[in-house]
């Protein structure tokens, strides 16, 4: 298991075209994967289940995964994550 944490630098957030974006990106891997934001865990590769965590700017988040490209597939993600647009 591989994980890292991010900090979301979008203004809006994790909302719409950016969660959309993020859950994209992770559907491109094999690996188990989930995001948290505090106490919540969701499924990375749920467009729903990223929106429900309702991460905003500034907001810490953890990047998890599980499986045979479990590192490119987190680093891939937080990178979109802190991309600022």
């Amino acid at each position: 298991m591989f994980e890292k944490q991010a900090i979301v630098k979008n203004k809006i957030g994790l909302h719409a075209r950016p969660a959309a974006k993020v859950v994209a990106e992770g559907n491109k891997f094999k690996s188990n994967m989930v995001i948290k934001k505090g106490e919540r865990e969701v499924n990375m590769k749920s467009l729903l289940g990223v929106l429900s965590l309702g991460a905003m700017c500034g907001d810490v988040v953890i990047v998890q995964a599980e499986g045979e490209d479990e590192i490119e597939a987190v680093e891939a993600v937080v990178k979109l994550i802190e991309i600022v647009e």
